[in-house]
């Protein structure tokens, strides 16, 4: 254990380690409710689009991106630790490490968004004013003005993770059943109700 806490406070790992600290600290947020993917935040144009990372949450793009890249730099780094290479050399060698470690990460991050770009293409958001007037299901710890998602079924079954807004009435939380009565085209979001129903 001491040996794996070492190595990822070497160079290039470091780099990347504390990278990966902020993903983790981010998912973890994401997952208590407190902060939210957003399908509107794409990496769309300019080097994104040359990098084929386009059409998904940047903080999707980006945690592949650093995940893929820390694992290569570990890697690299423990199989070049046992070489008694000279001091010049070694270090040649690990910004090497370092830069393959970029280099594979951004080619698996353009391989793996392919498929994830039908969950956030332009298609989803052209429909957006389909789901009004539909229930959905909360799925965030709390839903107010300025905060909340939600999961709404579409009509040919599929579901879909949509940015919802209360303004007043009942609390609502996890697993709530709600109405969705109002779309705001400006910041992307739906406006809620909540409904005394359960959804099955």
């Amino acid at each position: 254990m001491g040996e794996f806490v070492a190595t990822t406070l070497r160079f290039p790992v470091v780099l990347f380690t504390f990278l990966l600290l902020v993903v983790i600290l981010y998912w973890l947020f994401v997952a208590l409710g407190a902060s939210e993917v957003d399908a509107a935040d794409s990496l769309d144009g300019g080097v994104a689009d040359g990098f084929g990372l386009g059409g998904v949450p940047a903080s999707i793009a980006f945690t592949l991106v650093i995940v893929v890249a820390w694992f290569v730099a570990f890697v690299g780094t423990v199989l070049l630790g046992d070489v008694g290479f000279a001091a010049p050399l070694k270090i040649a060698l690990l910004i090497g490490v370092l830069l393959a470690a970029l280099l594979i990460a951004l080619l698996v991050t353009r391989i793996v968004v392919v498929p994830l770009r039908r969950m956030f293409g332009d298609e989803v958001v052209a429909s957006r004013i389909d789901f009004v007037g539909r229930p959905c299901v909360v799925r965030t710890g709390v839903v107010d003005e300025t905060f909340g998602q939600a999961e709404v079924t579409a009509d040919d079954g599929s579901s879909a993770i949509i940015q919802v807004r209360r303004a007043g009435g009942p609390v609502l939380g996890t697993g709530d059943t709600a109405f969705i009565y109002d779309y705001d085209p400006t910041g992307e979001f739906f406006w809620i109700s909540a409904v005394d129903v359960p959804l099955s």
